[in-house]
């Protein structure tokens, strides 16, 4: 990417861009705010501007200037380069002289400088304004899905101060199939063809990993190996799920409105969800209450349910379901809670993002019961790291354990079949 230069203004311009922009900041941080963009505002600005000043600028030099603060409230082509950029996956803006990009999980400091933090937060503005959303002084956080499915989060000062902040999350349209993965070295040929008979024979998979280890890429992968004549509920803080099959129902969380009101929670979307007669019910990510609800579900009746969870280890995925499950604020003591993740989960499927952008599915595990108020899990595949190549990706070799299921019969009768070499360690 070439290198971007801040534009320079003339030092007649100095203070009357100040005073202009003054002006834009306090129309931002009314509530609501006042269109930004539109011509109209920034020319009644600008002339308030020059009569402060007694500025007597000629027709020509006015709409240099005009023209100037258009493009600096308007910086969208700072950045756009890379939201057009297929292999950018994330951009993340850290103030204004620090911008990176995540290329294939590598993270890539760019070129790309805004002239100060204002102009950031122009961009911020710019981006969700349509949405009917809106930064300032008041509302200093935004989580926004845009019309492509990307997503934007922000934060203004002053509850951060590196100045404004923001990441886009794109929405990839390519669709990443379990072969894809398997060229990649992401997963072993033996662990893709078990998934794919588990979600067949309608286990209920808990898909766990750290921050951008590909989670939801691997829950579209094994969602899309259910059978066409099912009817898929899924759930979502942002539709990025991409299933092919005809009976396919997307349902998505609403955030508060600016007044805090119309928010709908991933919470009561599980609740309605279960008198919808699902065959499958999808959560992209549980990350709260919901947990509980989505336990129910897979205990009564909703057999190959499937959801996401950030965690560090197959383990910390149960304890985090746990402490979810407890953020319901119904009185279940532990236990309780530990025996319905027993029944109810059948498999974690940890992935991992290692230092240098690689992502390797590196255990699946299976939940076996409980050993007295301890939930039992046994390893079934996993990946050993021996060390790392020439190029900082780390070595090693998927394996079986040399345990098979304890569902294994659940396979057989739904008139599937596991070559037993698979288990082989």
């Amino acid at each position: 990417m070439a290198k971007v230069i801040r534009r320079t203004v003339k030092p007649e311009w100095a203070l009357l861009k100040e005073q202009v922009l003054a002006e834009l900041i306090d129309l931002m941080d009314q509530n609501p705010p006042i269109g930004l963009n539109h011509e109209k505002y920034l020319r009644e600005l600008i002339a308030e501007a020059y009569s402060r000043q007694a500025l007597t600028l000629g027709d020509e030099e006015k709409e240099q200037f005009l023209a100037y603060i258009k493009k600096y409230v308007s910086s969208y082509d700072l950045i756009e380069p890379l939201l057009k950029d297929k292999q950018v996956s994330e951009i993340m803006i850290n103030g204004p002289d620090t911008v990176y990009k995540e290329v294939r999980g590598e993270l890539l400091k760019t070129d790309i400088k805004f002239e100060d933090d204002r102009q950031v937060r122009f961009l911020i503005n710019q981006i969700i304004n349509p949405l009917g959303r809106f930064i300032n002084q008041r509302i200093p956080m935004v989580d926004a899905h845009l019309p492509d499915g990307s997503r934007l989060n922000a934060v203004i000062p002053p509850i951060i101060k590196q100045g404004s902040v923001a990441s886009i999350r794109k929405f990839l349209k390519e669709i990443i199939t379990m072969e894809e993965l398997i060229r990649l070295g992401a997963i072993s040929e033996q662990m893709a063809e078990f998934l794919t008979v588990c979600v067949q024979a309608r286990m209920n998979i808990l898909v766990a990993g750290n921050t951008s280890s590909g989670k939801t890429t691997l829950l579209n992968i094994l969602a899309g190996s259910v059978s066409g004549d099912e009817r898929i509920i899924t759930i979502e803080d942002s539709l990025e799920l991409q299933l092919k099959q005809s009976h396919v129902l997307s349902m998505e969380t609403r955030p508060a409105d600016n007044h805090g009101e119309g928010e709908i929670l991933m919470r009561e979307l599980v609740r309605n969800v279960m008198r919808m007669r699902p065959d499958r019910i999808i959560v992209g990510e549980v990350r709260g209450p919901e947990a509980l609800d989505m336990l129910n579900a897979m205990n009564t009746g909703h057999d190959g349910s499937m959801s996401t969870i950030h965690a560090n280890s197959p383990r910390d995925a149960v304890a985090r379901i746990e402490t979810m499950c407890m953020m319901a604020g119904l009185d279940i003591p532990v236990a309780g809670i530990r025996k319905q993740v027993a029944s109810a989960i059948d498999l974690i499927v940890f992935l991992n993002r290692y230092p240098d952008g690689t992502r390797k599915l590196s255990q699946i595990s299976e939940i076996v019961g409980m050993e007295g108020e301890v939930i039992s899990m046994t390893d079934l595949f996993r990946f050993t790291q021996t060390g790392l190549n020439e190029k900082g990706q780390p070595n090693g070799q998927f394996h079986s354990t040399g345990l098979r299921p304890m569902f294994m019969h659940k396979i057989l009768a739904c008139g599937l079949q596991l070559d037993p070499k698979l288990f082989q360690g």
